[in-house]
């Protein structure tokens, strides 16, 4: 169990919380979800004793063990992928490291040999005997072949050695679990595996993630961060969504009444203060005028863009024919003989396991890059926008966001463009910030700006919501839900690929595709 009492954290005059009191209890899972800056990820190193608090204290129930998902993919290079697991459980790997250098040793003393008991035993009582079998099991479960298992980590690529460090963290049972955005890089196999893992799991999960699908699968209570507090809400992701609208609802009602019985009073003592018959109750409605207390409802520090992708040109019966696309890369053919027909109200979720192969695809489909053979033709009323993966090219130029906002707008007004960004969430003197300082989430914002100043009809988006926040993905889940054109998408949000696309293409291991026309959760269900 974890108790937090009292807990306030400052940076200089900053407060990030204040007063914050919670409970978090065993066969429990906690999403901890907060606008960008909230403090999410700097709850979770106050848990784990990597921060201090200002004041206040955090206590973790006597001999329960804490593990924290690692998020630096290089700080184990030239350690073997089995240990990294296992080091999961650091008193085990200590204890297995110990008993080896002892084992070493060309003469025993009778220390040795004592201390060698002692590890023994408890080497013993820590199951030490199946570690290595338990680490292979999770690896193996989380696609991570055994010709990888004894390499090092720098001997291995990035995508895996992400799942190397989940399963370090998931390693011997921890008591308390620390997840910070586990689903990152995870494909969609690894991700429905940690779901399952997560719902069975009997201990204390503490997980932050932008993906709702995911928080909604998992959590059984959510952890909100904002107006510098924290409250614990029962339920999932939607629930808590659908409880804190209606507490706003209803908290703003009450103060419209309020609110209407002061003009009402204020009215009357208005008319009637200098009417000397009038003048006792005039007084007593002031009276109950000082009663009245507005509850001032804080602004939040949620903030939701505008997200709206209008359409200048009507769409032809024609949109894209893709026939017989191939690609090499590295010797292997990563698209052979792709052919697909975009139809009339046709938005659709390209899925694989190989992220070079879907952004090669768009790429191509972007005119960014070559097919080594077959043919790509638009309709001739087709206007495209296209928002890639990589988007670092767009922001080399020493320029400010008003200045690279006006490559894609129509007009040059300054207020258009002003009230354009300020709906985008960059407001004031946030869009004379150099582009080439903005953090990812800024970034992709600029993106979808630049998609919808181009007024497309056709949309193709590489993983749109990489970097944003959960109320910018509420919002361009929205904005693709209304949008009039077609699409081409890929995105590991199963929400937005659920809510927004009818038709899933998967392109397989070997390049060919399979085209069906079907929900993303048909489509998830088969797999």
């Amino acid at each position: 169990m974890i108790q937090v009492n009292q807990v306030t954290l400052r940076f200089g005059k900053r407060t990030l919380f204040e007063n914050v009191s919670l409970k978090f209890t065993a066969g429990n899972c906690y999403g901890l979800i907060g606008a960008n800056g909230a403090g999410k990820s700097t709850f979770l190193k106050l848990l784990t004793g990597e921060l201090e608090t200002t004041s206040g204290e955090i206590t973790i129930s006597k001999g329960e063990r804490v593990s924290v998902l690692k998020q630096d993919h290089y700080a184990y290079d030239a350690m073997k992928v089995l240990d990294v697991v296992i080091m999961g459980n650091q008193k085990l790997y200590d204890i297995m490291k110990e008993k080896e250098e002892l084992y070493s040793h060309t003469e025993f003393s009778e220390e040795d040999g004592y201390r060698l008991a002692d590890l023994e035993a408890e080497f013993m009582d820590m199951n030490g005997w199946n570690a290595e079998s338990d680490a292979a099991i999770l690896l193996s479960q989380l696609g991570i072949g055994e010709e990888y298992h004894q390499k090092l980590m720098k001997e291995i690529p990035v995508k895996l050695r992400v799942k190397v460090l989940l399963a370090s963290s998931l390693f011997g049972n921890p008591d308390i679990l620390l997840l910070d955005e586990p689903t990152n890089s995870l494909d969609l196999e690894a991700i429905r595996w940690l779901e399952e893992f997560l719902i069975n799991f009997n201990n204390t999960v503490i997980v932050v993630s932008h993906d709702r699908y995911f928080l909604n699968k998992v959590c059984t209570h959510i952890v909100d961060i904002d107006y510098g507090k924290m409250k614990i809400y029962v339920g999932n992701y939607d629930f808590w969504y659908e409880s804190s609208q209606l507490a706003l609802k209803q908290m703003k009602e009450a103060n419209k009444k309020k609110e209407e019985k002061i003009k009402e009073l204020q009215d009357f003592i208005a008319r009637f203060s200098a009417n000397a018959s009038k003048s006792r109750q005039a007084t007593s409605r002031k009276k109950s005028l000082e009663k009245i207390e507005l509850e001032e409802i804080v602004p939040s520090s949620r903030k939701y863009p505008y997200i709206d992708f209008k359409i200048e040109k009507p769409i032809g019966k024609e949109i894209l024919k893709v026939e017989n696309l191939g690609k090499e890369v590295d010797g292997k053919k990563i698209l052979d003989h792709v052919s697909f027909t975009v139809l009339k109200g046709d938005k659709i979720a390209i899925v694989s396991s190989s992220d070079l192969a879907k952004t090669t695809l768009f790429r191509i489909l972007a005119s960014e890059e070559k097919p080594d053979q077959g043919t790509i033709t638009f309709g001739k009323t087709i206007s495209c926008s296209y928002l890639p993966q990589d988007n670092s090219a767009y922001f080399s130029k020493e320029e400010t966001i008003m200045d690279w906002i006006g490559h894609y707008a129509k007009s040059d007004d300054a207020t258009y463009l002003r009230g354009f960004l300020g709906r985008m969430l960059f407001s004031g003197e946030d869009v004379f910030k150099q582009v080439s300082v903005l953090s990812g989430g800024e970034k992709a914002r600029c993106m979808i700006s630049k998609c919808m100043l181009e007024s497309p009809n056709f949309l193709l988006l590489d993983e749109p919501t990489n970097h944003l926040d959960l109320e910018s993905i509420t919002s361009l889940n929205k904005g693709l839900e209304n949008f009039q054109g077609e699409l081409l998408l890929t995105s590991r949000d199963h929400e937005l690929n659920q809510t927004v696309c009818n038709r899933i293409i998967e392109i397989k291991e070997d390049g060919t595709i399979v085209d069906r026309r079907m929900s993303f959760d048909e489509y998830y269900s088969l797999q």
